[in-house]
């Protein structure tokens, strides 16, 4: 997964923030994915991907204990979740501006990771592969594994409600491809591990 040597620096900045609520792991996840969505659809990388690698820094200032009451199938604190857009696009300008990054390209990427979970339209193709890149976390295997933990759900349902949701979660054609081969693949696994047991 080769990236930019000024988007490296700004992953190395960002990683200490990212050390809660496995982000770190989700931002390499969803970086891989931006990454082949850009391949097919139009972005501008140098947008696309910062907006990655810092769209969840904000989780940083939220206490973790309060997290899982922010996202999930049932969150009771939801305004949490703006809450971390907000911070997270305030340290993402700090970031990106110690790294001399164009301003207007700062300006965009803050624009993105303030609405990334919370704003349901895009605001421009930039936005719309930094969201299906996020979404398509869930249907990684890790990125399962973590969830089926977290929310302590069985896997068939949640495989069920992920293949439901494909049409309504993601705004590119491409990223709704790679949803269903990734269901495939959940569900091939899931039953061999089942045939194993």
């Amino acid at each position: 997964m080769q990236i930019k040597p000024i988007h490296q620096k700004i992953f190395e900045k960002a990683k200490p923030f990212l050390r809660t609520r496995k982000n770190l792991i989700h931002t390499r996840i969803a970086l891989r994915y931006a990454l082949e969505l850009l391949q097919s659809d139009q972005g501008d990388e140098d947008i696309v991907i910062p907006a990655v690698l810092l769209h969840d820094v904000g989780w940083k200032t939220i206490p973790e204990e309060l997290h899982l009451t922010a996202f999930g199938p049932n969150p009771s604190n939801p305004k949490l979740a703006k809450v971390h857009e907000i911070e997270g696009a305030k340290m993402a300008e700090a970031i990106l501006s110690k790294h001399q990054y164009p301003p207007k390209k700062v300006k965009e990427i803050c624009q993105i990771i303030r609405g990334h979970d919370t704003r349901k339209r895009a605001i421009s193709a930039d936005d719309r592969i930094v969201k299906d890149a996020d979404k398509l976390w869930r249907y990684s295997r890790k990125g399962m594994a973590i969830d089926l933990e977290r929310f302590n759900v069985k896997p068939a349902p949640y495989l069920d409600y992920l293949e439901k949701v494909i049409n309504q979660w993601f705004l590119t054609s491409t990223a709704r491809e790679i949803a269903k081969k990734e269901i495939q693949k959940r569900r091939t696994q899931h039953f061999i591990h089942i045939i194993c047991k």
